[in-house]
């Protein structure tokens, strides 16, 4: 095949796309094919995939088990519409009622998660007949209107013109200049107040389990707990936003297990469909009932991504992908943080899904551009690194769940080089 390369590609995006488009690396390379934890470029090289499509890939690139029912289904029948009747869809909404945290069992499909998220916010303003939302600083929960308005991201914000005045921001339960529990209390006193004053208008808080974009925070373990009881006790709901972090990325099916908590509504993309566009937001027998306003998706389900998503979940089980991204995500968590280097000041997250915040003291090089050159110098190694955070200075690594060990080890050498590299050049 005759590749466009690089150079093509960028001048063409430039001239097609709008200027919002953006992509890592200085001199970036054309994928052109995948096959489980590796993509390759136009000139054969290849990487292992250390973001996985922000979390997308967890059963991997191209994977020949799962294509095997998405082609067999594209050659039946590839779209007709909720209001029809199809199979894949019905079976798939079982089995997520299966495996879904507590009492949730009902399911509404969508497209991507941003659509989730509106939906069950919306859902919330349904079942409360209140209209207002809290939501925490650091936040990623899309690009719809509603969504960008409870997105606390300002980078991601878009523009000055959100539902602001719906919306209560409290500051999430992290802080680099305080510790975990205390930087716990300040958030839930900033709740409790909010709720004291507005918990007769709001319907809902929503939050990610863990913070993916605002830089792989992880909460201290009884925080949502202590949230759901502050909730509950003004009729306000909690939306679970398990776009990153559902279907075994961070050790556990769904993240928010880890607090030994159900939310009233949780939301799940990206990884159910392993690049086949799904999304869902599901709740329980009583929150559904009031979502009885005629409402459908035109994409939502559809027989090949319902197919799609019932492989990925059966691969997952049979593969034991969540236990696997435990184990390798305790190795990967305990190599990173061997590594020795001024650069790095504190290793995060769980699973599969942890970052590295990087600092750096140099008045010439902030922590941001220290974050790229080691992004650049790693794919120049065969490595593919995420990044991510408030100030885009988190190296983020989500890969594949079916990395191997060895993956891991090689990834770690490279980056040990890299960063030793680096401080020479830069400290």
């Amino acid at each position: 095949m005759n590749y466009m390369g690089p150079d093509n590609i960028m001048t063409k995006r430039k001239d097609y796309f709008f200027p919002a488009t953006s992509n890592f690396y200085k001199n970036p390379p054309q994928i052109v094919s995948g096959s489980m934890q590796y993509v390759f470029d136009h000139n054969g090289k290849k990487y292992i995939d250390f973001f996985a499509g922000v979390s997308v890939m967890n059963c991997g690139h191209s994977n020949p088990e799962v294509l095997k029912d998405t082609i067999e289904q594209l050659s039946k029948i590839q779209h007709t519409t909720t209001l029809y009747l199809t199979q894949p869809m019905v079976e798939l909404a079982e089995k997520l009622s299966d495996i879904l945290p507590g009492d949730i069992q009902r399911t509404f499909f969508c497209v991507t998660g941003s659509e989730a998220n509106e939906g069950a916010m919306a859902l919330a303003r349904l079942h409360t007949k209140k209209n207002k939302f809290i939501a925490l600083t650091g936040a990623l929960h899309g690009r719809t209107h509603l969504t960008l308005s409870v997105t606390g991201i300002p980078m991601w914000r878009l523009d000055d013109n959100l539902v602001n005045d719906n919306v209560f921001f409290i500051v999430r339960p992290y802080s680099p200049d305080s510790t975990y529990e205390e930087a716990m209390e300040k958030s839930l006193l900033q709740l409790e107040a909010v709720l004291k004053e507005h918990g007769d208008e709001i319907c809902a808080m929503i939050l990610e389990p863990l913070q993916g974009n605002g830089g792989i925070i992880m909460y201290p373990i009884d925080y949502l707990k202590k949230v759901l009881e502050l909730l509950h006790s003004h009729n306000v709901l909690l939306i679970c936003d398990e776009v990153q972090t559902g279907y075994g990325r961070t050790g556990k099916m769904f993240c928010v297990e880890h607090y030994d908590v159900v939310p009233d509504i949780i939301v799940t993309a990206k990884a159910l469909g392993n690049g086949i566009p799904i999304s869902t937001f599901s709740t329980t027998d009583e929150i559904a009932k009031s979502f009885n306003r005629p409402s459908a998706s035109t994409f939502g389900g559809n027989p090949v991504a319902a197919q799609t998503a019932l492989s990925v979940l059966t691969y997952i089980e049979k593969n034991n992908l969540v236990q696997r991204s435990k184990e390798l995500g305790s190795y990967l968590r305990q190599e990173l943080e061997k590594l020795s280097s001024p650069f790095i000041a504190e290793v995060r997250g769980a699973g599969l899904m942890l970052g590295i915040q990087i600092k750096t003291s140099n008045n010439k090089v902030d922590s941001a551009e220290i974050t790229d050159i080691i992004l650049e110098e790693m794919k120049d190694n065969g490595f593919l690194i995420g990044k991510n955070g408030l100030n885009r200075d988190v190296l983020a690594f989500q890969p594949p769940l079916v990395i191997e060990k060895e993956d891991i080890a090689s990834m770690i050498e490279s980056l040990a080089k890299v960063l030793e590299k680096i401080q020479l050049q830069y400290t």
